[in-house]
């Protein structure tokens, strides 16, 4: 491997999937857990869309093939089981190597292993002393009918005095409120892929020219990603200039960079299943005009104030809250609306122009798992919490008000940002976001 690139399984070790789920069984008593993979997906004819295990599977197994099945049981001589492809020398040379039920249990930490097709037959055995079983009805096709059949023959075997099954209950908020805080394996890993994706956003900077094409400045970003070790995105790229910049989630990026346009990139590496979720705006011709300074200043400033607000203790809405009233003032100063903040807060008059959350969670998604709100109060922040503050203003099609002078300029600025004990670390902080120092770096080559 060579200077500056990365393992892609750094962080990854069999003792913190082991952690994660005796942490996960504790929430059981005389019960069982199944987690399902991910399953290829076909694209066109006999090629596959490229496989990328399911989050949740992923986080408690470490285990990156389609089709297994976990069954966890706690109070059981053999706790963790799994449910795999089995081991094909054929099916090898056409995909690659599977490890087999062999390989679950030596090189992934079941205590056995069966072949998925065996699931059907062997999981009336396995759960026949559990009264409480937790899987998400819906989450996987293949296994759903086999838990509708499972609840109905134990409810007629307890008509005869079998054990009944109580209880077929979602872990799904379990499992969220543990993803929710992150180790500090997970933050590292986090760090790497936010560093990467620095590095990918500065080749775009100084990549990008008037004439050029938003797919060019694309592919000088992800092949740093692949570079420095990063196997894929953690999500499709948006690379979007000019009005469409006012898309929030465009991926076409087809579109010719033209001269006094803006570009827009929110994009993120991938590093040990975690992502980076990285936003900057800057000016295809290096040099911002007096309008889009004007706005951008404003969401940075926007951002800066959310940073702010950013404290164990604090409510997950309180870093909107103070990008929003930022984000309002700044649009009276541009002569955009007329109010008062509380008033045009109120009436939602800022909507045209801000129609998104300023925060989401971050992880081994880019919208990670975990509440935003417990009952009536929004979720508190926590040390180990990780999520992004990204404010934006956009003068698109959708803000038929805007001054003639600011359409089709559209701006977000987005970082990632860890809760401490003491208040924040903002993590992407060395990813250039002022405006002196983008435009030194735009269109200056390398």
């Amino acid at each position: 491997m060579g200077e500056g690139m990365t393992s892609t399984t750094a962080n990854v070790s069999s003792d913190q999937f082991a952690i994660r789920r005796t942490t996960l069984m504790n929430t059981l008593s005389n019960g069982a857990i199944i987690l399902t993979a991910g399953h290829d997906t076909p694209r066109n004819n006999d090629v596959d869309h490229e496989f990328r295990q399911l989050s949740d599977f992923w986080y408690f197994t470490g285990f990156d093939e389609p089709d297994a099945v976990a069954l966890i049981r706690p109070n059981s001589e053999n706790q963790y089981i799994l449910f795999v492809n089995p081991y094909d020398p054929r099916f090898e040379i056409w995909v690659g190597h599977r490890a087999g039920t062999d390989g679950a249990v030596s090189n992934f930490g079941a205590d056995l292993a069966y072949p998925v097709e065996e699931l059907a037959e062997k999981l009336p055995d396995l759960l026949s002393e559990v009264a409480d079983l937790q899987y998400s009805i819906g989450s996987d096709s293949i296994v759903d009918p086999m838990i509708s059949k499972l609840v109905s023959q134990r409810r007629s075997g307890s008509q005869r005095g079998g054990p009944p099954l109580l209880n077929v209950t979602d872990p799904q908020s379990a499992i969220d409120q543990m993803r929710l805080i992150k180790s500090e394996l997970e933050i590292e890993s986090l760090q790497n892929a936010i560093d990467i994706t620095g590095r990918g956003f500065e080749s775009a900077m100084r990549s990008t020219n008037p004439g050029s094409y938003e797919y060019q400045v694309q592919a000088e970003m992800e092949v740093n990603f692949r570079r420095m070790g990063s196997p894929r995105n953690g999500y499709p790229s948006i690379v979007a200039s000019g009005g469409n910049a006012c898309i929030l989630h465009y991926i076409k990026n087809r579109a010719r960079l033209n001269d006094g346009d803006l570009l827009l990139i929110d994009a993120g590496a991938e590093i040990d299943f975690y992502t980076a979720d990285i936003t900057r705006t800057w000016p295809v011709n290096g040099k911002f005009s007096p309008e889009q300074r004007a706005v951008y200043q404003i969401v940075l400033d926007a951002q800066a104030n959310a940073f702010d607000a950013i404290i164990p203790g604090a409510g997950f809405d309180k870093p909107h809250m103070a990008a929003l009233r930022t984000l309002v003032q700044g649009l009276k100063d541009l002569k955009v609306l007329d109010g008062s903040v509380d008033g045009l807060i109120e009436e939602q008059a800022y909507r045209p122009y801000y129609m998104h959350g300023t925060s989401h969670w971050l992880g081994l998604d880019v919208h990670d798992s975990g509440p935003y709100r417990n009952a009536d109060r929004a979720t508190e922040l926590q040390s180990g919490m990780v999520f992004t503050i990204e404010p934006g203003l956009y003068f698109g099609t959708q803000a038929t008000e805007s001054p003639s002078h600011l359409k089709g300029i559209g701006i977000r600025i987005e970082d990632d940002v860890l809760v401490t004990n003491t208040g924040h670390k903002v993590l992407s902080s060395s990813i250039p976001s002022e405006i002196d120092d983008i435009e030194n770096l735009v269109g200056k080559g390398f």
